[in-house]
């Protein structure tokens, strides 16, 4: 059996709620256009769907019939949360999640089935706003999990953002290396400068713009576990004299700097607090002063509808972030700062690249995950996060840009 039809085989055990969310689910499929697709049923029944002539054919194995009720009401959050259960597995999970971005017919369709859903989604995008109090409980969720975890995962820099591989034969640590210097170089970095950083992760451009250019560097987290280990690499450099890790929101920081620089941290400052950003920014950036902003965008005529939308993402990985956009951006500068643009350069390839090296790191490391004390459940989650955002960098669905701001004195 390889058509809907072959539904009429349902156990008879099968919930009649379940039996009706799986054929609108694969009536829906029927659709399919991006791929080829072999959907194999708990019952047996597989299903193929989408164009037979393509080149490849990914195969989904739903094992539980939940799986459709959670599409059917949940949408694309319904079959992530049914991944991180267990529910359904695929041997390609990128190639799937490429071939969803490519039909978005398939991605953003919505039905009354999923009003529940969006209403509670909703209310818990407005809980998880980037108030004060509200951006450290944010960033503990993700950033405090376990400075162990990260380091499975990330090379021994421990940057947790997109490498920039200066040649095809580089490593993960030579590409976060090469990034590293790109930025101090292209920021004219020189002894005695002050610097700001907004975001500073577990210190890796802390310590080299210190310890290579002669820095004295600020650098901002809301994480008390990075803090902690930052401020142990910094001392095993031996910069502990030019490098102060703060426990601090960008709102409150003081004094005057020559240089800031922002690599993915602006994710998490959410779209009514541009201003206060950048306005903040412009404020404690001297004369003469330029800014080093690195973040992940939303291409811009896609960005008003996702930043009123909700996705797994937001709910189960970064509570509390939104991609950048770069209008947006620019209409933020223009209205509180006096900064400029002075160069911009997108890396977004770079980082699929990137995450398919973390994914792969993270998954041969799977036993070490558990005795940390993470479950199944967790793996499943941080499987599908790394491979969706692989695939939607790898499909250019999303961006990561570089910005070079600029304060001239005449501003």
């Amino acid at each position: 059996m390889n058509d809907l039809e072959a539904l009429a085989a349902f156990p008879a055990q099968v919930p009649l709620a379940y039996r009706v969310a799986a054929r609108a689910v694969l009536g829906h499929l029927s659709r399919w256009k991006a791929g080829a697709l072999a959907l194999s049923l708990p019952n047996g029944t597989v299903c193929t769907l989408g164009d037979p002539s393509a080149s490849r054919r990914i195969d989904v194995v739903v094992r539980d019939w939940r799986f459709f009720w959670r599409a059917l009401t949940a949408g694309d959050i319904g079959v992530g949360e049914a991944y991180m259960a267990g529910e359904w597995t695929c041997d390609d999970l990128v190639g799937l999640c490429r071939m969803f971005l490519r039909d978005q017919a398939m991605l953003k369709h919505r039905s009354a089935w999923t009003v529940p859903a969006r209403l509670g989604h909703a209310a818990l995008r407005r809980l998880r706003a980037n108030t004060l109090s509200g951006s450290r409980r944010n960033i503990t969720y993700h950033y405090d999990l376990s400075n162990d975890l990260y380091r499975l995962f990330l090379d021994e820099s421990m940057m947790y953002s997109c490498a920039v591989f200066g040649r095809d034969d580089m490593s993960l640590a030579e590409a976060q290396q090469h990034k590293i210097d790109e930025i101090c170089r292209r920021l004219g970095l020189a002894p005695g400068m002050d610097v700001l950083e907004i975001g500073g992760g577990w210190g890796a451009f802390a310590v080299h713009a210190a310890r290579q250019y002669g820095c004295r560097v600020t650098s901002l987290t809301l994480s008390d576990r990075q803090r902690q280990l930052a401020r142990e690499r910094v001392a095993a450099a031996g910069v502990e004299s030019r490098v102060d890790i703060q426990l601090c929101d960008y709102r409150r920081v003081a004094g005057q700097f020559d240089r800031i620089v922002s690599i993915e941290m602006f994710e998490a400052v959410g779209y009514e607090y541009y201003g206060a950003f950048f306005g903040t920014c412009s404020g404690v950036l001297r004369p003469e002063g330029k800014m080093f902003l690195q973040t992940i965008y939303m291409p811009d005529q896609h960005f008003d509808t996702y930043r009123r939308d909700f996705d797994w993402l937001r709910k189960h990985i970064f509570p509390g972030s939104l991609l950048a956009s770069v209008y947006e951006i620019t209409r933020a500068l223009k209205q509180h700062t006096a900064l400029r643009i002075e160069s911009m350069q997108e890396i977004g390839l770079h980082y699929a690249r990137t995450l398919r090296l973390w994914r792969e790191r993270f998954m041969s490391r799977l036993p070490e995950v558990r005795q940390l004390g993470f479950d199944d459940r967790f793996i499943r989650m941080w499987e599908f996060y790394l491979a969706s955002c692989e695939a939607a960098f790898a499909a250019r669905y999303i961006g990561d840009v570089q910005m070079i701001l600029a304060r001239p004195s005449i501003g």
